[in-house]
């Protein structure tokens, strides 16, 4: 089944410039820019754009009903409404476009969604909590969280704003509405400016748009949103304290420990998908002045080099990059590279991405100044190979949070390791601060006792039914399994984190 890991990539992946910008200079490396716009943050650029909802192939309505979004989320998601609970409210989807800034500090500009609740019912109704919302990975520019005929933006529109939360979901840099060449993948400073300017421009246009906001704030998010919410709690915590007053978070299945993310790909098992997320990653970095790379062929294989840094996100799905031989099918190394972990050698081989050389050389700063040493103080280390380096400066365990925090994932996660929430967790406790709130679900617990046991046996349930299914229909256990590994990350566990997360933040007490 090797064969169709990238192409499933884009289902797993995603739950998924006004006033100049940077330039690049030789290799990618940005130049700063020589004009401070840190005043233009937030700041909405015209106001806000109605965006019409297909009900069908020839109908669209500007507000969707309760009973017409049941159905579309039924027949669209794997779980449906019996998971995302039927929809109280009538929502309403708009589109506005922000300054904020890109990996450089220079203007640039991106497009957040708002969607609104209304109808009789009371939870629809007077000020509402808002939900800051950061969605999962993708590799196609066009993602637009105001488009509600895809899978995610579905989801989030019926788990939260049709039960009384006003959305705020931004696209983010170098996606819809964004003129930048690239995406700040996981850089947390850019990121977090990135979610708290579409905040700032989003609260400016409420009123025209009907949108009555409570003083409750709720920041949640999934996969790398998972990180992108965490990012952004830690910036409204730590810079940002007397403009925010954060209610409680929820971030789900994230790579916070981003440290230990990337250590355990290169020490030999690498996590599906990476032959994408990597070179986003890598190019992010370049841009925020790293100095990851002096070429790309510094670390790419020649087949792969040329154009890798402004390959992603593009117009192409990862199936149709490697269809045309501009990725590897999510091949990281060289079949003869060493270590390799057990039950991963489908990510070596002839056709890979990353050269041996690179390899070797993250490995012997692993090995020279490894991090990850204890819970209380994983990051007491200095890596001097540039990407560990970076890795080091956006892993997220670096303060403790002082609102209620929610974190959730599957111990079974092909994409994210469930030891990224496993290990922030541990950081927070061990910080032994006064008053720590934090809420720990493993959705694949097996455990017949303790909390969420009605979601973790619906969760269960979930899988085995989807395995069934497929075996019925292929007369394969590969297949059957295949299945449930291709859908676990996004399709079986965002759906019951995110009800688990709703449910936490509906009953957090105002701070």
């Amino acid at each position: 089944m090797r064969g169709a890991r990238l192409v499933l990539m884009p289902l797993m992946l995603m739950l998924a410039s006004c006033g100049g910008g940077s330039s690049s200079g030789p290799g990618g490396t940005v130049v700063a820019p020589t004009t401070p716009t840190v005043q233009l943050r937030g700041q909405a650029i015209g106001g806000a754009t109605l965006v019409p909802v297909a009900v069908s192939s020839s109908a669209t309505v500007n507000t969707l009903d309760p009973a017409t979004l049941k159905t579309l989320v039924d027949a669209s998601t794997t779980v449906g409404s019996a998971v995302t609970g039927t929809p109280t409210c009538a929502i309403t989807t708009y589109t506005l476009k922000y300054h904020t800034i890109d990996s450089a500090g220079a203007d640039t500009s991106a497009n957040t969604a708002i969607i609104v609740p209304s109808g009789s019912n009371a939870v629809c109704q007077g000020g509402r909590p808002v939900l800051l919302y950061a969605h999962g990975t993708s590799v196609q520019k066009s993602t637009d969280m105001a488009n509600l005929s895809a899978t995610e933006p579905r989801l989030i529109a019926a788990m939260f704003a049709a039960q009384g939360y006003i959305v705020v979901a931004p696209n983010y840099v170098g996606y819809a509405g964004s003129t930048a060449g690239y995406h700040p993948y996981l850089d947390a400073q850019q990121q977090s400016s990135d979610m708290i300017d579409a905040l700032r421009a989003a609260r400016s246009i409420f009123g025209s748009i009907g949108a009555g906001a409570s003083a409750r704030l709720m920041v949640t998010g999934y996969s790398q949103g998972g990180f992108v919410a965490l990012a952004t709690q830690r910036a409204m915590q730590t810079q940002y304290a007397s403009e925010f007053k954060v209610t409680a978070a929820a971030p789900l299945s994230g790579p916070y420990a981003l440290t230990l993310f990337g250590d355990t790909i290169f020490n030999g098992a690498p996590s599906t998908g990476a032959a994408g997320f990597m070179p986003m990653l890598i190019t992010a970095g370049q841009r925020a002045g790293a100095s990851l790379y002096t070429s790309t062929s510094d670390i790419y294989e020649a087949r792969y080099a040329t154009g890798i840094d402004t390959l992603l996100p593009g117009t192409q799905s990862l199936g149709e990059l490697v269809a045309a031989g501009k990725l590897p099918n999510d091949v990281l190394f060289a079949a003869d590279s060493l270590p390799q972990a057990a039950g991963y050698a489908s990510f070596f081989g002839a056709d890979h991405l990353i050269k041996t050389s690179y390899r070797d050389a993250y490995l012997a700063d692993l090995k020279a100044n490894p991090c990850n040493g204890s819970n209380a103080t994983p990051l007491s280390c200095a890596p001097a190979q540039s990407l560990r380096k970076w890795l080091l400066k956006n892993d997220l365990r670096t303060y403790t949070p002082n609102v209620p925090l929610f974190l959730c994932g599957g111990d079974e996660d092909p994409l994210v390791p469930y030891v990224n929430t496993t290990s922030t967790a541990a950081y927070f406790r061990a910080q032994g601060a006064t008053g720590l709130q934090v809420t720990v679900l493993n959705v694949d617990d097996s455990s017949l006792t303790g909390p969420f046991l009605t979601t973790r046996a619906e969760f269960a349930a979930a899988k085995e039914l989807l395995r069934r299914t497929t075996l019925n229909q292929t007369g394969s256990a590969t297949a059957a399994d295949q299945a449930v590994k291709d859908a676990y990350h996004a399709g079986l566990v965002a759906p019951f984190c995110l009800r688990e997360a709703r449910a936490f933040l509906d009953s957090a007490p105002s701070q």
